[in-house]
């Protein structure tokens, strides 16, 4: 039952991470060096403040870049292998001393995984948004965003198995939403196409 309910907290932490990634790991590394989150042996550097300091200053300049135009989508073309990354670490200083084989699967089958999903139908999205607003939508979103993934790591933490059940919806709602998108966008340039041929036919003589 420990293992299911540190194995429900780094989920939910490397799902957070993939809203934002260096917030969960800092929430991660005050519980440790504040609180009494224990972590895994092998891993134990999290819980220090020199990461803290490292972390903090990372979360500042994450945060504030995602608010320039252009900056926010380039950022998701980075933050998808570091997502993975980040989530499989956060998953596997959960578990505790498992064996390391078993330790480092669980974490990046499930930690690396969640994160990877929610950073990539996130940058979908975010690129649907700033489609159809111009940009104008992207700080209201990014807002949002960092805002979730404090809150998902604060209930990961305080209650691990509800907070893993949402993040299975959010994950399925994420991916019908990007699967959506995704659709529409196919259908918008079939439907590009299809006008391109008919002028060309209409310009062209027979």
């Amino acid at each position: 039952m420990e293992i299911l309910i540190s194995l429900c907290l780094g989920i939910t932490l490397s799902a957070a991470s993939g809203l934002r990634v260096f917030i969960p790991p800092l929430i991660m590394c005050m519980a440790a060096l504040f609180g009494d989150l224990p972590l895994a042996s092998n891993l134990q550097w999290i819980g220090t403040y020199p990461t803290l300091i490292v972390l903090s200053t990372a979360v500042v300049v994450e945060v504030l870049a995602y608010y320039i135009p252009g900056v926010n989508n380039l950022l998701d073309l980075i933050e998808i292998p570091t997502a993975i990354a980040v989530g499989s670490v956060l998953t596997a200083a959960t578990l505790g001393d498992l064996n390391p084989v078993l330790q480092w699967t669980l974490a990046i089958l499930a930690g690396g995984s969640a994160a990877g999903i929610v950073e990539t139908t996130t940058s979908v999205t975010r690129v649907a948004a700033t489609t159809m607003t111009g940009g104008l939508g992207n700080p209201v979103l990014s807002t949002i965003e960092a805002i979730l993934s404090v809150l998902l790591t604060l209930l990961g933490l305080a209650i691990p198995l509800l907070a893993v059940g949402i993040v299975l919806l959010v994950i399925i709602w994420l991916i019908r939403k990007t699967k959506a998108i995704l659709i529409q966008r196919r259908k918008r340039r079939q439907a590009g196409r299809s006008s391109s041929i008919k002028m060309r036919r209409q310009i062209i003589p027979h």
